[in-house]
């Protein structure tokens, strides 16, 4: 089932967020690029009932929705602060409450922010691994942005270049995808 949006979903766990900033920034240029709506979401959003939660179905409504929105997207652009080398816990916490099978063949855009270049491996040796467990179409460029690759709070030209590189592979993933999809309906 597709519900014709790009989610962006960010990891973080505060507002305002610079990370999640960054997805929306992503998740809205690939909307325009794909001619579709998006739609952003961040651990926020799940709201008290996910810190309980071992199941979609222990979640409120609100948050049963968020999910149920990211499994129906057409695309992701996954998005997360760097905790300690590695994303951060509640998002972690988020994507375990997948099914497998949910994410499977859905084109992923992988998005990390943190202090330093030090962290800069986050989306090869934490994300990536993670949505191939899902057996989803990671694009092959992923993007890692630190402090000073942001002016004024947006995206410096370099960490733009790397984005317009992400969004030319996802484009191409969701064309094909959508292609597939009409095909499969005749």
């Amino acid at each position: 089932m597709s519900n014709n949006l790009i989610v962006g979903f960010s990891g973080n766990i505060s507002r305002p967020s610079s990370t999640r900033r960054f997805v929306e920034t992503v998740t809205e240029t690939l909307a325009q690029r794909s001619g579709l709506q998006y739609v952003v979401f961040d651990v926020e959003d799940l709201g008290e009932s996910l810190a309980a939660a071992r199941s979609v179905a222990d979640l409120n409504p609100a948050a049963r929705k968020v999910i149920r929105t990211i499994i129906e997207s057409e695309a992701l652009v996954i998005g997360s602060p760097t905790y300690k080398g590695s994303y951060t816990g509640l998002f972690k916490h988020v994507i375990d409450l997948l099914d497998p099978s949910d994410l499977r063949g859905k084109p992923v855009v992988l998005t990390a922010t943190g202090g330093g270049d030090r962290h800069s491996l986050v989306v090869e040796h934490q994300l990536r691994p993670l949505f191939a467990f899902f057996e989803a179409f990671v694009v092959p460029t992923a993007i890692y942005a630190s402090g000073r690759d942001f002016i004024d709070g947006a995206p410096s030209p370099v960490i733009l270049t790397r984005v317009s590189q992400a969004l030319d592979e996802a484009s191409l993933l969701i064309s094909a995808r959508s292609l597939s999809t009409s095909i499969a309906a005749e």
